[in-house]
């Protein structure tokens, strides 16, 4: 099927990669242009763009399609599908209608909970149990499309962002060919979300990355992991700003906020039970193991963060 790909983080490329793998005719790959990143702040392609152009096919960056010569462009690729996932490039009507058979998106989440842009984090900051990826047909709303194909995915008490966004990468690219090949014949059923239950996954914050110790034990480790390894859930100690990039819940009582044990082991006090916290980073430097962490970092029993 000639189809076009649209795709920005490392989620999408094993969904590319297995479109390439079962034959495909990928008349081109959108994605969003090479942005500024470390302290050099040299321009860095995006993951999809990189294996890409690893595979020789042709990459195109455009910053919207406001322009009349970018909607002619992808008009002109006689396309029967186009294939969206987590592109980051909000497609206007004539984009959505050019290809034959419209365009299918690929989301991680069971629709319609957790429309928009962090699916992933919020399910886990949620404590939800369950999650999935659902391929939909593309309308103009947010994420509103009627869902052609679903699987579910068990959210772990382990998870993190990282974890969960591996696994359902995976899924993702199982489902896609799939999909495809119920389209080739016809028989790709739509099923209209349902209007109860709609959640929307907003981005996430700095400000709402900050650590509430008021919070429950479970609902402070959720947000740990949701959050790791980015954007990272953090606390201020001294002024300095330490992420958390992995906890786990623990049996002590305190008041919210109070270092209850500061040696091999941390552990922090919440509105209920607490939590103890296992990899640290501070601002600029390299993630740490607790106890290496608090050999370099005067923190004392009884400290309230």
């Amino acid at each position: 099927m000639r189809l076009a790909f649209m795709g920005t983080p490392e989620f999408s490329v094993p969904v590319l990669s297995e479109l390439i793998a079962a034959g495909h005719d990928i008349a081109a790959v959108y994605t969003r242009a090479p942005q500024p990143a470390g302290r050099g702040r040299k321009l860095v392609s995006s993951a999809v763009h990189q294996f890409a152009e690893a595979n020789g096919i042709d990459v195109r960056t455009p910053k919207n399609f406001k322009a009349d010569e970018e909607r002619a462009a992808f008009a002109a690729l006689d396309l029967k599908v186009a294939v969206v996932v987590a592109y980051g490039i909000i497609l206007p009507q004539e984009i959505l209608d050019a290809p034959e058979h419209g365009c299918i998106n690929l989301h991680a989440s069971l629709l319609p909970r957790w429309r928009g842009a962090a699916p992933i984090q919020r399910a886990i900051m949620a404590g939800d149990d369950i999650t999935g990826v659902d391929v939909m047909r593309m309308e103009a709303g947010l994420d509103t499309g009627p869902v052609l194909l679903s699987e579910s995915v068990e959210i772990k008490a382990t998870d993190t962002f990282q974890t969960l966004h591996d696994r359902l990468s995976y899924v993702g690219a199982q489902l896609a060919p799939r999909a495809l090949a119920a389209l080739g014949r016809g028989a790709l059923l739509e099923k209209p979300q349902e209007e109860k239950g709609v959640t929307y996954a907003h981005k996430i914050s700095s400000d709402e990355a900050r650590i509430d110790w008021s919070r429950t034990a479970r609902e402070v480790d959720c947000h740990i992991r949701g959050l790791s390894p980015f954007p990272g859930a953090w606390f201020e100690v001294d002024g300095a700003r330490v992420k958390v990039l992995s906890s786990r819940q623990a049996e002590a009582t305190g008041i919210p906020g109070t270092v209850l044990q500061a040696e091999t082991n941390f552990v922090i006090a919440c509105g209920e039970g607490a939590v103890e916290l296992s990899l640290l980073q501070r601002s600029g430097k390299r993630a740490q193991p607790t106890e290496e962490f608090l050999r370099g970092f005067a923190i004392e029993n009884g400290q309230v963060l």
